[in-house]
């Protein structure tokens, strides 16, 4: 199993939920705390390009500050180069919590989601 990195922000109760997951499945992971340590444009461009994931699908479209800057209507009107920005400067915008396992990457909590494809990179 490739090296798992966890970003979460520790007070939500979703990355909580899945860190639990991750400890009860023995799964060995590096923990980052997505505000104080938020991905940086060039790991942003990494993880796109190892998924299928769009750009999108990294923004945290339920938080308050996404709704406060209200990116819903901003984001289509942006530059990829400008929405990665916004994104690696403030953690509180990044989906979480977020793994990436190899050529995995897993947004928000989705308990069948994650057993399905971290069991394909490895056995669980």
């Amino acid at each position: 199993m490739p090296e798992i990195l966890f970003l979460e922000y520790p007070k939500c109760s979703t990355c909580q939920k899945a860190r639990t997951w991750l400890e009860q499945h023995r799964l060995r992971f590096n923990a980052r705390h997505i505000v104080d340590n938020p991905p940086s444009v060039a790991e942003l461009e990494q993880w796109l390009n190892i998924g299928d994931r769009p750009l999108k699908s990294f923004f945290n479209t339920s938080g308050l500050k996404y709704k406060a800057l209200q990116l819903k209507d901003k984001l289509p009107q942006m530059s990829r180069e400008q929405q990665l920005q916004l994104l690696a400067s403030d953690g509180m915008l990044v989906k979480r919590p977020l793994i990436i396992a190899g050529s995995v990457i897993l947004t928000g909590f989705k308990e069948q989601e994650w057993k399905q494809l971290l069991q394909e990179e490895s056995a669980l």
